[in-house]
């Protein structure tokens, strides 16, 4: 096939980038299973598994943007990875990586990241999140350190995690922000990236995700899978979802949460990352959204769940 994918940020991000991160993924797997990809996202992007056609980040995000006329010929569809405002004349898909205000109708073409977020949004399409592996390391053979990787913000539930590693004299790695090291257990590194936050995550003992909202798909989770990393999550949204009982405990308390650290010592760092080559792999992801576009060219109808595995 031949694919657009439109994005209004340049690509690679650098530091976080959720959302930045999983289209460069998706245009790799695309690339991977044969099809032609442009891109349609700021100049300075430089994704070599697709053709860049530069658009000002200005003219991306104004609110009458119409990507039509910069869609090359002959593609066969259109996939933005943010909302447009009005229709493209073009066949579009595009992919919902957040949650959506209260009184907000999303339109029948939006893919959502997990079957928690599809259900909630009263859809039945979805695509699970894939990254590149080569971009993890994987480590059996763990460091003396918890990790919290995220934003330091209340719906993370980073502060579980501090009060936990305080109570349990465990060392912790807190990454995203930032703060005054107030306990000889906690270390705060601020903001990683590249080399940094691949061995962090592959060292770390566990991965804290102790959301207190309803994560759409969580991507830090599947960064913790392929580097062979348990979890230790709350059942919030896509959580249960994504994880499983050999790669991760579940509490809905810091108390509970505390309790599940015996345990997620016995977990095996191979089941870890053979549950993201299984399931999280980019190519994986294309495949799910190759299959959204030829149902949506076919039928105007996108697809209920995922393909079997």
């Amino acid at each position: 096939m031949r694919v657009a994918v439109l994005h209004h940020t340049r690509l690679p991000v650098h530091g976080y980038g959720g959302t930045e991160r999983v289209v460069v993924a998706l245009i790799r797997g695309l690339a991977a299973l044969g099809h032609e990809v442009v891109l349609l996202a700021p100049p300075g992007s430089t994704v070599p598994e697709a053709r860049l056609l530069p658009v000002p980040e200005a003219r991306l995000r104004q609110a009458g943007f119409d990507p039509t006329p910069l869609v090359p010929p002959r593609t066969d569809i259109l996939h933005a990875f943010y909302p447009l405002r009005g229709a493209p004349a073009a066949p579009w898909v595009w992919t919902l990586e957040g949650t959506t205000p209260r009184g907000i109708t999303r339109p029948p073409n939006t893919i959502y990241v997990s079957a928690d977020h599809a259900r909630r949004h009263g859809a039945g399409c979805f695509v699970h999140n894939g990254l590149d592996p080569t971009e993890f390391r994987f480590q059996a053979d763990k460091d003396d350190y918890d990790l919290f990787l995220g934003r330091l913000h209340h719906s993370k539930g980073y502060h579980w995690a501090i009060a936990a590693a305080r109570s349990s004299r465990r060392s912790l790695v807190v990454a995203g922000g930032w703060r005054p090291t107030l306990s000889r257990y906690v270390r705060f590194v601020g903001t990683v990236d590249g080399t940094e936050k691949r061995n962090l995550l592959a060292g770390a003992r566990l991965l804290w995700m102790p959301a207190l909202w309803d994560e759409p798909f969580g991507l830090t989770l599947i960064e913790a899978l392929w580097s062979g990393t348990p979890v230790l999550a709350t059942r919030r949204g896509a959580l249960p979802e994504v994880l499983s009982p050999d790669t991760a405990e579940f509490g809905d308390t810091p108390e509970e949460l505390t309790a599940c650290l015996p345990a997620m010592a016995k977990k095996n760092p191979a089941a870890c990352r053979s549950r993201a080559e299984r399931y999280f792999d980019h190519r994986r992801m294309a495949a799910g959204y190759v299959r959204c576009y030829r149902s949506w060219l076919a039928t105007g109808v996108l697809p209920d769940g995922e393909p079997a595995s």
